[in-house]
């Protein structure tokens, strides 16, 4: 009799979390929704099949993060252009786009590799904590909690 779970569509059906950031550690709320998006909180996670879940990420305005790097957090990106490279500080990034640094984090902690960018797609990011994806949120998890 084999044990294997299979190819069933209950097992691979996407679930909908939703994140609280609100002084929430940046590093370690990025961790926590990486491994969400990749399944590996699944029993039939692997590597090479995209399993995980859409994540909801409400209050990105109040994220934290620890020691000097709201002043020190360099964020660098180069046009392509002689002398093109381009940096923006975490209090600046977070002046402009709020959203992005826990995008940016996020995708560092994802495998590099061709799940990346449809991986990244089933993450939604608002700054206030209103969204339109009220209805199909399933798990809730609020600052206490640890995802």
């Amino acid at each position: 009799m084999s044990q294997a779970v299979g190819n069933t569509a209950l097992a691979y059906a996407r679930v909908w979390h939703v994140v609280d950031a609100r002084q929430r550690v940046l590093g370690r709320l990025a961790t926590n929704v990486a491994t969400t998006l990749m399944g590996k909180h699944k029993p039939i996670y692997d590597p090479a099949a995209d399993c995980g879940d859409y994540v909801v990420v409400v209050n990105a305005k109040d994220i934290l993060v620890t020691g000097k790097k709201a002043e020190q957090k360099l964020y660098r990106h180069h046009t392509g252009h002689p002398g093109g490279l381009k940096e923006i500080n975490f209090a600046n990034l977070m002046e402009k786009d709020s959203t992005e640094s826990i995008r940016k984090a996020v995708s560092g902690m994802l495998p590099k590799n061709r799940l990346r960018d449809v991986r990244l797609n089933r993450l939604m990011i608002f700054d206030g904590a209103e969204h339109p994806y009220e209805a199909n949120i399933i798990k809730q998890h609020g600052a206490q909690s640890k995802q």
